[in-house]
């Protein structure tokens, strides 16, 4: 299945993407896409529920603004330097073990809309990313069981203030926080749609000029290794998010650096999960 959001900010609401393109609204069905719908069988029950009530639900209008695909989840928990290109473009050793940090949860929001450059920044960049969601509540689980507990892949766009995540001290969560630096979808696709994650072209355009295009195949650790370390120091409850990591091409990377200024677009994809786009807008 492919799950959607729609809706304003106040009123989102739950959707799925039939196999012939079209969109409806699943409302009736009861249940967001939160940590109870995943804990409590979600996707099956509403696979079944579709199966008498599709051709009864309203269509959703192509004017209808998409929100992240799932709801606020418990956390988001982030990869660092995962590609091998992307740590050599930062002078970076290839890391040892997964590099983890999280991303407030408050940074969620729609794949489509507008990235709000923080007050002060100077160093606003892009991150294109594999988004995993997690199924079921995973608690050192090995990386033979790792798939188990994937519902499902979606895209994200890891933005990053640079100058906050590096120059400020303490951790990188103060420079990826930021309200709107969280788009996710526009779609979760579930697992069983997604032949390899570990084998998905990915990529990036600022202003129309192609700066990341890559494969999930560059990754130093893969969807498997990535669920299973994690679980080994926190549990993984259904909903959560791991965001793999980026491919080089971001701006830091970029000789010289190049960061976002108010008016540009980016335009984002991978494989198989669709496409999102943003206009970069000052804080105000």
């Amino acid at each position: 299945m492919r799950l959607f959001r729609f809706g304003p900010a106040d009123n989102e609401q739950p959707g799925v993407e039939l196999p012939s393109g079209k969109r409806i609204s699943v409302a009736a069905f009861g249940h967001d896409y939160d940590e109870a719908f995943f804990a409590s069988g979600g996707l099956d029950g509403l696979a079944q529920w579709l199966e008498s009530n599709a051709d009864s639900c309203p269509e959703v209008d192509a004017s209808e603004r998409l929100a992240s695909c799932i709801k606020r989840p418990s956390k988001i928990v982030c990869v660092g330097l995962n590609y091998a290109k992307h740590a050599a473009e930062t002078n970076s050793p290839s890391p040892a073990e997964p590099i983890l940090f999280f991303k407030s949860t408050s940074a969620l929001c729609g794949p489509n809309d507008n990235v709000v450059i923080p007050k002060r920044s100077e160093k606003t960049d892009w991150e294109v990313e594999l988004a995993i969601v997690i199924g079921k509540k995973a608690t050192y689980v090995s990386t033979e069981d790792a798939v188990d507990y994937i519902a499902g892949y979606a895209l994200h766009n890891d933005y990053s203030e640079r100058a906050f995540q590096l120059e400020r001290g303490g951790q990188w969560v103060k420079g990826k926080s930021a309200d709107t630096f969280a788009p996710i979808g526009p779609v979760l696709v579930t697992k069983d749609e997604i032949a390899d994650p570990n084998n998905l072209h990915l990529w990036l355009d600022l202003n129309g000029e192609r700066l990341q295009d890559s494969n999930t195949n560059d990754m130093i650790f893969n969807v498997p290794t990535l669920v299973s370390y994690i679980s080994q120091f926190m549990s993984l409850l259904p909903g959560d998010v791991i965001s793999t990591g980026t491919p080089a091409g971001v701006g830091m990377g970029l000789k010289p650096p190049r960061f976002l200024q108010p008016g540009d677009v980016v335009r984002l994809g991978i494989e198989g999960l669709g496409e999102q786009q943003q206009t970069a807008v000052s804080y105000s």
